[in-house]
């Protein structure tokens, strides 16, 4: 059940987004949303007095051999004409997915419609308590992606002994602030993320991922470290002893082998988070099933190695590993943007 301090922030955050008296808005959910997030965006939507309408599809079934978590990419709307057509004419999209339309094949029929798309992440609505309006984070996300996108490479170092090298030419580079801005534009909530999805060839090096660095996916903290060796943007070899590199080996593997090929072992994309508010401690305090993880993607100074699918590679796997990473220093053409994990610009 939704309560008032959580329908209060939703409206402030969707005033921010443009809701206008009369707007049309679509709240998207399907079967498997999480009932409280779907009432929430719905009675903030209506207390700004938009035309609100539901629009719920049914979870499909899974036909992966393992359970798909976080990956920005719902399959609930399967490419369904009619329900296109409602989201494409609508003036706001609230997406209430469990994946979220981020990465989705639909999206850019969406907002080629004219519609604006806020992705609300898949968090009990008590995490965004802690997200109230940071004037200065568009201001920081502007100044971030200017930065990443006249880069031409970036250097990833750590003291565990990550030592990487994205070269920048070719990528596609986003940053979110969590507020969508005008006609076709789409935003994440929580934001406060620049990213670069590299192109084909252009990742090399070592990721080392250390006690307290994060795997999405699992929704775990890594207990001991895990070494990735990566060629050719992909992952060539798995290092590290115990249950985290284990797990971290069989999952790839089970998409590897149901795929026929190894996209998910590739980079899908990298970039650092902006957040002051953020914070990368947060699971501890929530059951799995409570959180869906923007927060520790976003988290100020801390930098994101990402497997699987990138469109920009012409890479696809249902196969996804968000890998948020502490004490990182992140170098665009020699200048430090990340140092150790505190912001430097």
């Amino acid at each position: 059940m939704a309560e008032w301090r959580w329908i209060r922030i939703f409206a402030e955050h969707f005033e921010r987004c443009g809701l206008a008296p009369g707007e049309v808005v679509a709240v998207l959910s399907e079967s498997s949303s999480r009932p409280e997030l779907v009432e929430t965006a719905r009675l903030a939507a209506q207390s700004l007095d938009g035309q609100i309408f539901d629009l719920i599809v049914p979870t499909p079934v899974n036909d992966q051999p393992v359970a798909i978590r976080s990956t920005g990419a719902s399959r609930a709307l399967q490419g369904n004409p009619g329900v296109l057509a409602a989201l494409g004419s609508s003036g706001l999209v609230l997406d209430c997915t469990v994946e979220g339309l981020l990465h989705a094949p639909e999206l850019g029929a969406i907002l080629g419609g004219g519609a604006r798309v806020l992705m609300i992440s898949n968090e009990h609505p008590e995490n965004f308590e802690r997200f109230r309006y940071d004037p200065e984070l568009g201001r920081r996300v502007a100044e971030a992606h200017d930065a990443l996108a006249s880069a031409s490479s970036m250097h990833v170092t750590s003291g565990a002994g990550t030592d990487l090298t994205v070269h920048l030419a070719g990528s596609v580079t986003a940053g979110s602030t969590g507020l969508t801005d005008g006609p076709g534009s789409i935003a994440h909530w929580p934001g406060g993320l620049v990213l670069a999805f590299p192109a084909p060839g252009t990742v090399e090096g070592s990721v080392v991922l250390a006690p307290g660095d994060l795997n999405l996916t699992f929704k775990r903290y890594l207990e001991r470290p895990v070494t990735l060796e990566i060629r050719d943007d992909h992952i060539e070899t798995i290092g590290g002893d115990g249950v985290d590199a284990d797990l971290f080996r069989s999952y790839l593997a089970a998409f590897a082998d149901a795929e026929g090929d190894r996209s998910a072992y590739a980079c899908s994309h990298v970039g650092w988070g902006l957040n002051e508010h953020a914070r990368w401690d947060y699971l501890e305090l929530y059951d799995k099933g409570a959180v869906n993880g923007t927060e520790a993607r976003a988290f100020a100074g801390g930098f994101l190695y990402s497997t699987g699918a990138n469109e920009v590679a012409k890479r696809f796997s249902a196969g996804h590993f968000d890998l948020p990473m502490r004490g990182c220093t992140v170098a665009l053409d020699g200048q430090v943007v990340v140092d150790a994990g505190r912001l430097v610009r």
